[in-house]
């Protein structure tokens, strides 16, 4: 009786341990939308944008209104988001670069590796890193499998749609399936499934979702929520690209411009653009609801972001690959329970790069001494506190742009620059940069740049 009594203590000290360390170590639902701007009801990045279900999780979680990528480009910046590196560290600066073959990248331990040696389940569906540089190393499980991030999209016979010749995949219009055919439908049906099931272990859960990516095929129901006659087209000044250096002009997509003008389809690609995100909001929604009905709903983080912004039209520029505003800037946000201010607006700029740093904070984890961001748990539980530190994003070697407080500074390899004052002039019109009165505010700017700018790694063969 009394080693039954011994042993009743045991297991109960024993089981209160293994709870205690349990709610100590939260879940983790890490949501990513591909190519997706600011065109969001709660961002306002556009007038006609219908995302009713990212609306309803952004009021819930603190956004994060003014947050930039690491890279404006697949590849570069989602290397950097799992990775916690900087891509002019790295070496990985375009899509063409196997990642895990840079010096600096090759052994690195990424975010869900991270996770797993602290004693998480993790797994995922759909697109976390970009489609060829899948990472093997990163899950304990994965759908479609570990070696194929996302199941394929229906397309559209007679292509392209858009009657723009040679465009390849530069195109967009309705394809004629049910929306359950749609390979992101398809990734919320797993997740959903996986948030139904019981664990004995936290999970760190990733749902990465491909639209808006081009091509914009959706289903027509999405479509037909955007009228042609009712769209709202970005306003684009004459000129603009005049005061630009030659280093940026270089970056901009004025054949893209060219073809989509001269054709008649620039509000068909916005409309194309505005139902692949409604699309993708429906998705999205789906999961959401899933985790909101589940055990997990209690103590579970949601983190939500998209790897870079987009371009259509703005300053003649179309897609990314470009280092303004509209290229740079991205959806986050972040829902912590017991630890975020829910429903607050975070207008300080800040960085994907922060979230490896921020998840393991919150996650009670150690520091990982090799990130290069910073934890925005301070943000989280007070949005409104100053934040002193700028958001760098990088495109190709050494071409670096610059948030911080009202000022976006743009500094290409050959020394050039282009300097706007956001609170001024907001769409980024007019290059101060040649202006002897900011001087001193671009020698203070310049000295918050990078100071490596590393080699780039070994390119695709």
């Amino acid at each position: 009786m009394k080693n039954q009594f011994i042993c009743s203590i045991l297991i109960s000290v024993s089981l209160a341990c293994c709870t205690s360390e349990k709610s100590e170590k939260p879940n983790v639902l890490f949501m990513c939308i591909d190519d997706l701007n600011d065109w969001t009801g709660f961002l306002g990045g556009h007038p006609d944008a219908k995302t009713p279900n990212l609306d309803m999780l952004a009021a819930g979680s603190v956004v994060f209104k003014n947050a930039y990528c690491p890279a404006p480009a697949c590849n570069p910046s989602r290397a950097a988001i799992m990775s916690g590196i900087r891509p002019s560290t790295s070496g990985v600066y375009r899509n063409s670069q196997p990642w895990r073959k840079s010096p600096v990248l090759k052994d690195i331990i990424t975010l869900p590796q991270y996770f797993r040696e602290y004693g998480y389940i993790v797994k995922g569906s759909g697109k976390t890193y970009h489609d060829r540089y899948y990472d093997t190393l990163s899950w304990d499980e994965y759908w479609p499998a570990i070696t194929k991030q996302r199941p394929a999209d229906p397309v559209p016979e007679h292509r392209p749609l858009n009657g723009i010749p040679g465009t390849r995949h530069f195109d967009w219009g309705p394809v004629h399936v049910p929306k359950q055919e749609m390979g992101d439908w398809k990734v919320a049906d797993w997740v959903i499934e996986q948030l139904e099931k019981e664990y004995e272990k936290p999970f760190f859960l990733a749902c990465g979702f491909f639209r808006p990516h081009l091509p914009w095929y959706v289903p027509e129901e999405y479509f037909d929520k955007f009228p042609l006659d009712e769209i709202s087209l970005p306003e684009v000044k004459e000129h603009d690209t005049d005061d630009i250096p030659e280093a940026g002009q270089a970056m901009i997509r004025f054949q893209d411009h060219k073809n989509v003008t001269g054709h008649d389809q620039w509000k068909n690609a916005v409309q194309g653009y505005l139902a692949s995100i409604n699309f993708v909001d429906e998705c999205a929604g789906r999961v959401i609801r899933a985790l909101e009905n589940s055990q997990y709903r209690e103590n579970t983080i949601i983190v939500l972001w998209s790897d870079h912004g987009w371009n259509l039209g703005e300053k003649q520029h179309w897609r990314k690959f470009a280092l303004w505003e509209n290229t740079t800037k991205t959806v986050f946000l972040m829902k912590a329970p017991g630890v975020s201010k829910n429903g607050s607006v975070c207008e300080n700029p800040v960085n994907l790069i922060d979230i490896y740093p921020t998840l393991v904070e919150l996650c009670n984890l150690p520091e990982n001494d090799e990130n290069e961001g910073k934890s925005l748990v301070p943000l989280l539980q007070s949005p409104e506190t100053q934040w002193k530190l700028p958001s760098i994003t990088t495109y190709r070697r050494n071409n670096h742009a610059l948030r911080i407080r009202e000022w976006r500074y743009i500094r290409y390899a050959d020394g050039s620059e282009e300097l706007y004052n956001r609170e001024a002039d907001p769409e980024e019109w007019i290059n101060i940069s040649g202006d002897p009165g900011y001087d001193m505010v671009k020698h203070d700017l310049v000295r918050l740049l990078p100071e490596i700018n590393a080699e780039p790694s070994e390119n695709e063969k």
